[in-house]
């Protein structure tokens, strides 16, 4: 009898545990948005135009369709996206889409030929993105997907290996995004060496921006 005891106290235990994880909600940590690029299957630009909540599991899963604007990575995987998967829950890290409002830069996984994103992808209104980081959408984090963005969260902070990028805007108090996120993209240079590019300067601007990537 006694065991039978402990045995449900453990299960009392364990499903306590898993409640509490549930209702602590999504936590995710902060990525530069060229590794949030480097790092997912699918990157495209697109509308979201409906969605239907699936039943399947204790909290579902919302099918978000979305009309393709333009795709940026991911076309070994899947040729056009017309449906994107995520948690239904906030709390399991489920993404909210405005339906036919923003045109948005989604970033994702790819199972079953089915593409999954969430709270710890990058997912982001297309108009909200600094022109640099559109452009790095467009090309040039391709080119540093063989750099590592090493986060700095505390001084002093060394690079270790040539291919390293030291990422120091968790050490900012202006607040997420920070400076390095908006504007600049960790590129390989020569024989190897990682280095910051920004790759523009502030009275290119105006000329620049009339241009959208």
């Amino acid at each position: 009898a006694s065991m039978a005891c402990e045995f449900i106290l453990l299960l009392f235990i364990f499903s306590t545990l898993h409640v509490n994880q549930l209702t602590e909600g999504c936590s995710c940590a902060l990525t530069h948005p060229q590794d949030a690029f480097c790092n997912s299957d699918i990157v495209i630009r697109a509308k979201v135009v409906g969605k239907k909540l699936l039943r399947d599991g204790p909290f579902g899963t919302m099918r978000y369709t979305v009309k393709q604007m333009k795709m940026y990575k991911g076309f070994e995987k899947v040729q056009h996206v017309q449906h994107i998967y995520t948690d239904a829950s906030e709390s399991l890290c489920g993404v909210k889409f405005d339906i036919n409002k923003y045109q948005y830069l989604i970033t994702g996984r790819v199972y079953d030929g089915k593409v999954y994103t969430g709270l710890c992808n990058l997912n982001e209104r297309w108009e909200r993105l600094s022109l640099a980081q559109k452009k790095g959408i467009n090309h040039r984090y391709q080119l540093g997907c063989n750099c590592r963005i090493k986060p700095c969260h505390y001084l002093p902070c060394f690079v270790t290996s040539k291919n390293e990028c030291l990422w120091t805007d968790m050490l900012s108090h202006f607040g997420y995004p920070g400076y390095q996120s908006r504007h600049y993209a960790c590129i390989q240079q020569k024989e190897g060496y990682c280095s910051w590019y920004r790759g523009m300067t502030t009275r290119d601007k105006t000329t620049i921006n009339a241009t959208d990537p």
